[in-house]
């Protein structure tokens, strides 16, 4: 019986601590959960996951923001948002550009569908191009699936940043040159999207120009 009891004694002690092991095993698999689940107690706090979660590159728009509080909080309170947005400004926990807003510190990888690649040909000596100003520039665009030329100008004219033309345009001619030349590769999101631009351009078409700017 001595020895029965001794092996019942230490397979106790070592079912004992297998399942503790278990299960302090569990509850430790279970903290950084716990931790990112922690109930956000303030608006600010909520606002700073509203950015988080949103992860724009760019910052999260003011709209973007009261959407998400709205929508995973059931937070629709303006002056109690505007408020806080500026408490965090001011102690540090959100930078503010324009009417966007992000987390100090924390950068967010922007989309390859969000990226215009470019191509600096030639860099000007000109004025620098900036948002808002009335450009006039030399293009010719293609398709880059097949090199087919779809449009092409010696003189066109248009506001930039403001939406008169597609947003690789507004993002690949900024910080350009008067006399700078790029040449821009435009994903489908920033171009014609899915409906495309028949005849000349199928939808989800990556576009390629080569552009000119020829004066401000």
């Amino acid at each position: 019986m001595g020895s029965w009891d001794t092996f019942a004694s230490t397979f106790s002690r070592h079912f004992h601590d297998v399942f503790l092991g278990i299960r302090d095993r569990d509850a430790i698999a279970e903290r950084p959960r716990a931790r990112e689940m922690a109930p956000t107690k303030t608006t600010l706090d909520k606002i700073v996951v509203a950015v988080t979660t949103l992860a724009d590159p760019t910052g999260s728009s003011r709209q973007a923001i009261v959407k998400f509080l709205k929508s995973e909080f059931q937070l629709d309170n303006a002056n109690a948002i505007k408020k806080a947005l500026k408490q965090g400004v001011d102690k540090g926990k959100l930078t503010q550009k324009g009417q966007s807003f992000s987390v100090p510190g924390v950068e967010f990888e922007v989309p390859k569908d969000d990226q215009v690649t470019i191509y600096e040909v030639r860099v000007g000596e000109g004025h620098l191009v900036r948002v808002g100003d009335d450009v006039t520039v030399k293009y010719r665009g293609f398709l880059e699936s097949d090199g087919s030329e779809f449009d092409s100008s010696s003189g066109f004219d248009f506001m930039l940043g403001v939406g008169e033309v597609i947003k690789g345009w507004d993002k690949g001619i900024v910080g350009m040159r008067v006399g700078g030349k790029r040449q821009l590769v435009i994903p489908p999101k920033l171009g014609y999207g899915k409906r495309g631009s028949p005849p000349g351009i199928p939808g989800d078409a990556t576009l390629v120009f080569d552009v000119e700017v020829l004066s401000l």
